[in-house]
C-alpha cells in the first residue's frame, strides 16, 4: 500500500511539474551550458573552468569561433547560452548596427594593449620620422594612440579619449609616421617598423607577452582597461540563468584568477571592478 501511495505522489508530481522524470528537483544544480567563445584566451579560460563547473553538477560545452560575428549571432539565435570574447563597446556597436538584444552579465578580464619593439628596443631611442604600427580599427586605434601619448611620444586634442584617431593628433615631437593595419596583422610587421601597438591576444599568438616583451602596457586603473572589459554576455531575458550565472561566478573565482595570472604573464590580466 506504501509503495502504491509514493507512486500516487511521484505521478502527481511528475504532472504538476514539481519534480524531473529523472527523480531530481527542477531547482537542483547541474545542466549544460553551451559558450560560444573566440580561441585565446577565451577557450582556454573556459577549458580551465570546466573542472570546476563539473565539481558544481555542470557540464561546459565551448565552441570556438574565428571571427567576432557569429558568437553573437548564435546568442541571438538561442543555439548557445552565453559568448565570451568581447568587451562592451563592441557588445553595444554590435547590437546598434545589427539590431540584436544582447547584455552583458560579467566582466571577467581585460587584455592590454602593450607597445612591442620592432627595429627599436626602447622608447628613449626612437628617431624622427620613426613608423609605428597600430590597430586601425576605432576602438583599439583609439587605445594605441593613448597609450602612445601616456608613454610621451604623442599628445592628443584636449577630450578626444577613447574615440580619439590619428587625426587627432595636436603634437608628434618625432614626426612619427602610423602604419593603421587590421589588428590581427600588426604583428606581422615586427621587423619592418620601429614599434608595433598589439592586443593582448594577439601578442600571445605572436609568441609575446606583456610582462617580459612589452616596452610600456595599459595600466589596470586606465580608462581603457575598465573601458575593455570582456564580458560574459547572453541575450536579453536570459540574465538569470542559473547555469550562466554559476559559470560567471566561477570565471571570476580565485583558481580562474590564479590561471590566468600564470598563464598569460600579463598580457591577459582578471578584472577586480
Amino acid at each position: 500500500m506504501k509503495k502504491r501511495v509514493l507512486s500516487v505522489i511521484t505521478a502527481a508530481l511528475l504532472a504538476a511539474g514539481l519534480l524531473s522524470a529523472c527523480g531530481q528537483s527542477e531547482e537542483a544544480s547541474g545542466g549544460t551550458i553551451k559558450v560560444a567563445a573566440t580561441s585565446v584566451p577565451h577557450a582556454e579560460i573556459l577549458e580551465a573552468a570546466k573542472p570546476i563547473l563539473a565539481e558544481q553538477g555542470w557540464t561546459l560545452e565551448v565552441t570556438v569561433f574565428q571571427d567576432y560575428v557569429q558568437p553573437n549571432e548564435v546568442v541571438e539565435a538561442g543555439d548557445f547560452d552565453a559568448n565570451y570574447f568581447q568587451h562592451t563597446p563592441y557588445l553595444d556597436s554590435f547590437n546598434e548596427e545589427k539590431g540584436t538584444h544582447l547584455v552583458n552579465v560579467g566582466e571577467i578580464h581585460y587584455e592590454p594593449l602593450g607597445i612591442y619593439p620592432g627595429t627599436v628596443s626602447s622608447l628613449d631611442a626612437i628617431e624622427d620620422g620613426a613608423e609605428v604600427a597600430i590597430p586601425n580599427d576605432t576602438t583599439n586605434e583609439a587605445r594605441a594612440l593613448l597609450l602612445l601619448q601616456d608613454n610621451g611620444l604623442i599628445t592628443l586634442k584636449d577630450g578626444v579619449g577613447i574615440e580619439a584617431t590619428v587625426n587627432d593628433i595636436a603634437e608628434n615631437p618625432h614626426n612619427l609616421k602610423f602604419n593603421e593595419l587590421e589588428a590581427a596583422q600588426v604583428s606581422r610587421v615586427l621587423p619592418e617598423v620601429a614599434f608595433v601597438v598589439l592586443n593582448g591576444n594577439y601578442a600571445l599568438e605572436a609568441g609575446l607577452n606583456a610582462k617580459d616583451d612589452a616596452l610600456a602596457i595599459e595600466t589596470s586603473d586606465s580608462e581603457a582597461a575598465k573601458t575593455y572589459v570582456n564580458v560574459i554576455v547572453v541575450k536579453e531575458g536570459n540574465e538569470n540563468n542559473e547555469g550562466v550565472k554559476v559559470l560567471v561566478d566561477v570565471l571570476k573565482s580565485d583558481e580562474i584568477k590564479e590561471f590566468i595570472n600564470d598563464k598569460y604573464q600579463g598580457s591577459v590580466v582578471p578584472f577586480e571592478g
